[in-house]
């Protein structure tokens, strides 16, 4: 979790002058924002920027490069937001309101940064969004802002989202519903979990995933039939009778 300080108003022109020349070398009405997931304190967190001083929350995003490859761009965005290369991302939908319901919101705040946009730019104009999904270990995350449009970066549970701009929440639900069948499908876990782990923290993980508990005994009976788990030794802790075993998954990359 991170916070950063809002850009010195002196700086502002400046960087307002980087961003349009940035935005030049990008395509015209197409975006990528990104919902990155991790799993921490038995929770599905993801990963959000609040915008400017006010109470409202999106999800990392940017404009994909004249001619660079939509996949490439997704990394790209993940790079600058969380200092990681080389992430797990899923491409799971496209969205494309014709109307913005935080227009006003994000009118008054820009002017009250000192900033004003020319009419032609990106940012005004009317964009198709690609949404991945990606699953990051929050541990090696080094959150950064980078811009002047985000006051703050910050994990937020699934359960307890904030208020959000544009259509993310949507952005958000469709993720977690790839997420579910991309647990069993393409058995994903891998990425949000520790190289180690207990049946039980697995068993957590995929109840914050699916937002349900499951039945001990059965999850782990389901989970050993999957022949994806390597059983190492017990995780001792003082009560050996007690103690239960590590696994590791297979090499199923």
């Amino acid at each position: 979790m991170s916070s950063i300080q809002n850009i010195d108003i002196k700086n502002i022109q400046e960087e307002l002058r980087k961003f349009l020349e940035h935005t030049k070398k990008c395509l015209p009405h197409i975006s990528i924002y990104t919902v990155i997931f991790s799993f921490n304190n038995d929770n599905l967190n993801v990963l959000l920027l609040r915008f400017g001083d006010t109470q409202y929350f999106s999800l990392p995003g940017g404009f994909v490069l004249k001619n660079e490859k939509i996949d490439d761009a997704s990394l790209r965005i993940l790079k600058k937001r969380t200092d990681l290369s080389k992430l797990y991302i899923e491409q799971f939908t496209t969205t494309g309101n014709v109307e913005n319901p935080n227009e006003d919101i994000y009118n008054e705040t820009l002017k009250k940064m000192g900033i004003v946009l020319p009419d032609n730019n990106l940012m005004n104009q009317r964009r198709i969004s690609i949404c991945y999904y990606s699953l990051i270990d929050a541990a090696k995350v080094n959150p950064k802002g980078n811009d002047f449009f985000v006051s703050e970066v910050k994990w937020r549970s699934v359960q307890k989202l904030p208020e959000l701009m544009y259509d993310h929440k949507l952005i958000i639900e469709k993720a977690i519903s790839k997420l579910q069948l991309d647990m069993d499908r393409k058995l994903v876990s891998y990425n949000l979990m520790n190289e180690t782990f207990t049946m039980g923290e697995l068993q957590k993980l995929y109840e914050a995933v699916f937002q349900r508990e499951f039945t001990r005994t059965n999850f782990q009976r389901k989970m050993l039939s999957l022949n994806i788990l390597e059983r190492l030794d017990k995780k001792y802790s003082g009560e050996s009778h007690k103690a239960p075993y590590l696994y590791r998954f297979k090499n199923i990359q």
